[in-house]
């Protein structure tokens, strides 16, 4: 008999770090679309549409947790090149993208900048727990 009862444990984390001295809508929203960036490069995380006891359809998200932190500058950019290192699938938000209004304008934008130059406001990676967990170390979960 399968437990269905205990806690389930992935094998996988999805995490986002945001810039900790960003205004609260733009990690919100920066969050979001990391988040998309995440559920694009890996669709079999994304779990079954839901529907209520009416039968009103809901559409699918992720079938784990996404774990957002918050960091300085300085260790977005270790959290950033931690996960370039080890390959991992990793999406970017640049301050940049903050005064953009469109998808084309804002991979243009991250087109014009150099790796190591990238004005980071925040990350979204995925991968084994603890490669994961070694890319966000000395960020802290975000309040």
């Amino acid at each position: 008999m399968h437990d269905t009862a205990g806690p389930v444990r992935f094998p996988t984390k999805i995490a986002v770090v945001v810039r900790s001295d960003l205004q609260v809508w733009q990690r919100l929203n920066m969050t979001a679309f990391l988040a998309s960036g995440v559920a694009h490069a890996v669709p079999e995380l994304i779990g079954e549409p839901y529907a209520d006891a009416d039968g009103t359809p809901y559409l699918a998200m992720f079938g784990q947790p996404v774990l957002v932190f918050e960091a300085s500058k300085e260790q977005l950019v270790a959290a950033h090149r931690r996960a370039v290192d080890r390959g991992l699938p990793i999406a970017v938000f640049t301050s940049d993208l903050f005064s953009t209004g469109n998808d084309r304008d804002n991979r243009a934008a991250v087109a014009a900048v150099p790796r190591d130059q990238l004005d980071l406001a925040g990350i979204a990676v995925h991968g084994p727990r603890n490669a994961v967990d070694k890319v966000v170390k000395g960020a802290w979960m975000h309040p």
